[in-house]
């Protein structure tokens, strides 16, 4: 099998018109072309960056652009704009465009061909993103939307939305797609494909399901847009950061953002100490290079502006400290967000978390609910198209106890088609909270949900296919559908796949270590330990003491204590052979004090511990 593709030659032409001379100025562009060029640059890119370009300068960036693609590796293509299609062609609209009669349209546009052409006479890998069709205003006959695209060998093209269908600016700095993109693409060890598994899920959350991002590839060769070897999820790096540097901002960060994460516990011993105590635990933790390796990592992954702000404080003198002071400019001062904004943050379930809007725990909810029902109702009325807005209001409602507004509420948004409107509504339905108990008809919803994307509805139905429930079990449309939840990006549905697998109920024996390892990339702990389980004893897979102590220092670092426990309690139920590499990373990572020797016992307890508050140090994991 072809290995991935080196990164040597990139090339990249990045294009994004917002100022439009006689169709809507758009608000997000510009942002999303620099801060993708931005992106891309950091990643070994040559860039050739254009925003608000009119048609003539549009076509000589395409030129200098095929002219650097003929010889590079990776050829990648990103426009972030308005754009068209006629007779099932797609047309990228200039900064000049204008139109008095439909047939002089497509000739005042860059038609999409003309890019895919110049891009094919690359050798390399091609690929093309496209956040465009922002609710066309050209009300041409079919032209809504972009439509699907056929590519020769080795494209990979992945537009903002479904074919026919139009994609919504974000209500923060980037447009709903790109703003995926970023949080994504910087994600170490990551193929493309299992990117765009991750950035589709969260569009899919962040419309609830109104807009769904659609890709067709081609590639013979896996991509990586970052090489670096896998790390840990940025829910661990933040609080690895935030222990190690003692950061009261990082601390609380990291409860704002995960209010149900694995290290809150610790994190709130933290900041419950008082601030002497605090102030005194931070000067005696010197700032150290490994700690503002994780932190600018984070930083870039997130772009959080706090995150940016604690690398220019902590490390002033540090290598990224410039940079960190071009992207808190980029970021600008954090304001209070406009209502749209505020209801996300304020109502988003956690299911349907991102990278920049955490999900938020029914109880929490429960303590802001006025504040949450104010902002939702203020973001129907600025944009009553999108019906998230009124299933978030429905859950801040059911958070109020006001559980009849609420099935209201969610019954409208499900029929307008949001897909956690759906599933929370067969949840009541399922329960009879608020509404008569209907089995069937949550059934139905969850068949309906599933059906348009829903991760959620498809484990549902699963579960219930799969030990039997209220319908008679059907274990091959259970499997499918868990299989379809995986392939939506639930870290749990992979998780429980590996389980099958495991168990000789799917696939393959040997199938279940790739799931284990992608369920805990995609924020499923319990997956590294499972992994390190068939690691551990050579079962479906050879047997590897090395990579099953990276799994389970992984583990140790990501879950809620558990796998410590276990491995201080219960350490002689693993090898000697992996508990030798265990004891010998840690030692090399300066935790473990004495000689390796594969035996479990209190000095190990402590090393492990102390990885866990703080000494995390990827320099430890490789195999």
């Amino acid at each position: 099998m072809a290995g991935p593709a080196a990164a040597a030659s990139r090339v990249a032409l990045v294009i994004g018109n917002a100022a439009y001379v006689s169709v809507p100025v758009l608000d997000n562009t510009l942002n999303d072309a620099n801060d993708m060029a931005a992106t891309l640059e950091d990643l070994g890119f040559q860039v050739i960056l254009g925003t608000d370009r009119d048609r003539q300068q549009m076509e000589e960036l395409i030129a200098r652009f095929g002219v650097a693609a003929k010889a590079a590796d990776v050829a990648l293509f990103f426009y972030a704009g308005h754009a068209f299609q006629v007779a099932d062609r797609n047309y990228l609209v200039p900064l000049d465009f204008r139109m008095t009669r439909p047939e002089q349209a497509i000739d005042q546009t860059v038609r999409l061909d003309g890019v895919l052409d110049i891009m094919s006479a690359s050798p390399g890998l091609k690929i093309v993103l496209l956040d465009a069709c922002r609710d066309n205003p050209l009300r041409l006959p079919d032209g809504d939307g972009l439509a699907r695209v056929g590519s020769a060998a080795d494209f990979l093209i992945a537009y903002a939305t479904q074919p026919d269908s139009v994609a919504y600016d974000g209500e923060g700095r980037n447009g709903t797609f790109t703003e995926a993109l970023l949080s994504h693409v910087r994600t170490p060890a990551q193929d493309i494909s299992e990117m765009m598994i991750s950035v589709r899920k969260d569009v899919i959350a962040r419309t609830g399901g109104q807009q769904i991002p659609w890709e067709s590839s081609s590639l013979t060769r896996q991509f990586r847009f970052d090489d670096a070897p896998p790390t840990a999820t940025p829910e661990t790096i933040l609080y690895q950061v935030a222990a190690r540097t003692v950061d009261p901002s990082l601390l609380r960060l990291y409860v704002q953002r995960y209010p149900d994460g694995t290290h809150v516990n610790e994190v709130l011993a933290l900041l419950s100490q008082n601030a002497g105590d605090l102030t005194t635990a931070r000067r005696s933790m010197e700032p150290d290079q490994e700690g503002g390796e994780q932190l600018w990592q984070l930083a870039q992954r997130s772009r959080l502006a706090p995150l940016f702000e604690s690398y220019a404080r902590n490390y002033p003198e540090g290598p990224h400290a410039a940079e960190a002071g071009r992207m808190l400019a980029e970021l600008g001062t954090e304001t209070r967000p406009g209502p749209a904004r505020q209801c996300e943050l304020l109502g988003t379930h956690p299911r349907d978390g991102t990278e920049t809007t955490p999900g938020v725990p029914f109880e929490l909810l429960a303590r802001n609910a006025a504040e949450a029902i104010a902002a939702c109702e203020e973001a129907m009325r600025l944009d009553p198209r999108q019906a998230k807005y009124l299933a978030l209001l429905a859950r801040a409602f059911a958070a109020a106890g006001l559980r009849k507004r609420a099935v209201e509420l969610y019954s409208t948004a499900a029929e307008r088609g949001d897909l956690r409107a759906m599933v929370s509504l067969a949840l009541l339905k399922e329960s009879g909270d608020g509404i008569a108990q209907d089995p069937e008809g949550a059934h139905a919803l969850y068949e309906r949900a599933a059906a348009a994307g829903s991760a959620d509805a498809a484990i549902n139905l699963a579960v219930a296919l799969l030990e039997g429930g209220p319908n008679p079990a059907d274990r091959a449309r259970g499997i499918a559908l868990m299989q379809q939840a995986s392939a939506a990006g639930s870290a749990i549905a992979t998780f429980n796949l590996g389980v099958l697998a495991q168990e000789g109920q799917f696939g393959d024996r040997a199938d279940a270590l790739p799931l284990f390892e992608r369920a805990a990339r995609e924020g499923e702990p319990r997956g590294y330990r499972a992994a390190a389980i068939l690691l551990d004893e050579g079962r479906g897979t050879a047997r590897n003491p090395a990579f099953a102590a990276v799994q389970l220092l992984l583990g140790v670092a990501s879950d809620d204590g558990s796998l410590l426990r276990e491995l201080t309690e219960q350490g002689q139920n693993w090898s000697r052979d992996t508990l030798l590499s265990l004891q010998q990373r840690l030692a090399r990572a300066g935790l473990y004090q004495g000689h390796p020797d594969g035996v479990p016992g209190p000095m190990l307890a402590h090393a492990l511990e102390a990885w866990r508050n703080g000494g995390f140090d990827n320099s430890v994991l490789s195999v």
